[in-house]
């Protein structure tokens, strides 16, 4: 059997991606390491359109990965992985790669392209979900208890200069009331 009649059949002529069943083609999963039908996966135009090409991607068509990332072909998976990665920034995506389970040799797959790889710094965000930076300047979005001190870090209380502490991109650190305190970045939001 060759490999267009192998995931056809495995795939009943639907995108394996999202079900679509119009321009569908057959697209080998780089780097191609898998041999044949397990390397390559059935695509519809429009999936392999923002595959290939980046910048044309759409967020809302990705939603159907919530139900193809289940899939047990690995070159499924290795494409759900790499397009949720490369949409992270979204929100929604994060949530399903904390669920995606992917066998080490599946994972090492996935990531063989370096895709979805070039952000893994830990991005440091406030309340608003706007990057911070050390040096910034935040506001104390409600009061908040100062563990170990005798004082509260009042609502509208700015923090000047800032560090981010490392190895925790939920916390920040700043001066209040001439103390060092370490802050939760959901309690803050940073200041023009």
């Amino acid at each position: 059997m060759d490999i267009t009649a192998a995931v056809y059949g495995r795939s009943e002529s639907k995108c394996e991606l999202c079900s679509k069943t119009i321009g569908l083609g057959v697209y080998e999963v780089p780097p191609a390491t898998v041999p044949g039908a397990d390397g390559s996966l059935l695509v519809c135009e429009t999936c392999r359109e923002q595959i290939e090409t980046p910048e044309t991607m759409e967020a809302h068509h990705w939603r159907c990965l919530n139900d193809s990332m289940w899939s047990q072909v690995p070159a499924v998976q290795v494409m759900a992985w790499r397009m949720l990665n490369r949409l992270k920034k979204e929100g929604w995506p994060q949530d399903l790669l904390d669920m995606l389970y992917l066998d080490e040799d599946t994972l090492t797959w996935a990531r063989a392209t370096n895709e979805g790889e070039e952000d893994q710094a830990p991005r440091y965000l406030d309340c608003n979900g706007v990057e911070l930076a050390s040096g910034d300047t935040v506001t104390v979005i409600k009061d908040l208890d100062v563990k170990g001190t005798t004082f509260t870090a009042k609502r509208g209380t700015a923090v000047r200069g800032i560090s981010l502490v490392t190895g925790n991109h939920e916390q920040i650190e700043g001066r209040v009331n001439g103390q060092q305190i370490v802050i939760l970045t959901k309690f803050v939001k940073k200041s023009k």
